[in-house]
């Protein structure tokens, strides 16, 4: 699946970025583990985005000296290699008549080059939907700076291994995930497997509904053998779009399952039957 291509636009909300950056080389994830990360905030001194990034990045940002700046100062700093980039950005896909749009956080190094799309990308992950509230993620933003840490430290200790640009390259980690414990809110199951007992029919492992208080307990606590759901798609009730399923660590912040899949169906959305048979495998 592919996007179309674009130049840079500065949005009150986010940054477009369309089209797959380029992976990192050698030289270019070493600029990054020398850099300072710059968290570029929305133009919008009222954003909740603003606030939530800069609570997640001050608790859990560690791998490299950090800064918050504006889209102003990123306009100046993004063709310096001695600064690496944390950028909200929206996204949308060629051949999806129903032009949804999503919310991705980038981890960008900074390079000498005309277009965002440009920049070396380390780590991109869906975020929520755009124009969704941000409480769809906030809770979650630990585990996902968490998660791109270690991403863009596998990617300096052995950049050869490209296939790392897809985030599908982590499931491998797949048969892994029935031997820990997932846990979910009820809002990001399908209606179809909206219960424990309709879950157990399908995945004999272990699994729990929780709060989202209990989510951000295992992130903050690094709870071990859990797994936390990041869901990412079009409200309840939509039937066209993309949904993005993904598994991490809250004690290890490794992906252990990425899946991403059209919506067809207004009541199949969320975490399907088909992603349970997948972990059961």
């Amino acid at each position: 699946m592919k996007t179309k291509l674009t130049t840079m636009l500065f949005l009150a909300s986010a940054m477009m970025l369309r089209g797959q950056a380029p992976f990192p080389n050698k030289d270019e994830i070493k600029q990054f583990m020398a850099s300072k990360t710059c968290i570029v905030l929305e133009q919008d001194q009222f954003s909740f985005y603003n606030a939530d990034i800069k609570k997640a990045v001050e608790t859990y940002w560690n791998i490299t000296p950090y800064e918050f700046i504006d889209t102003d100062e990123f306009a100046t700093r993004r063709r310096n290699p001695a600064y690496s980039f944390i950028v909200l950005t929206q996204t949308d896909y060629e051949n999806d008549k129903s032009g949804t749009r999503y919310n991705f956080l980038n981890l960008l190094q900074g390079k000498n080059v005309s277009k965002l799309g440009e920049m070396p990308e380390v780590c991109a992950i869906p975020l929520s939907l755009a124009g969704n509230d941000d409480d769809d993620y906030s809770y979650k933003l630990g585990a996902i700076l968490f998660f791109m840490q270690k991403h863009a430290q596998k990617i300096a200790d052995d950049p050869s291994i490209t296939g790392r640009r897809y985030l599908r390259y982590y499931n491998a980690n797949t048969p892994q995930v029935k031997q820990k414990k997932i846990i979910v809110r009820q809002n990001d199951l399908a209606a179809v497997i909206s219960s424990i007992d309709k879950i157990k029919a399908i995945y004999p492992y272990e699994i729990e509904i929780v709060e989202e208080e209990a989510i951000v307990k295992a992130i903050e606590q690094k709870t071990p053998n859990t797994l936390i759901l990041h869901s990412v798609g079009p409200a309840e009730g939509k039937s066209a779009g993309w949904r993005f399923n993904m598994l991490i660590g809250t004690d290890d912040s490794d992906m252990y399952y990425y899946q991403q899949y059209r919506i067809t169906r207004a009541d199949i959305n969320g975490l399907l039957p088909d992603d349970l048979k997948r972990m059961a495998r």
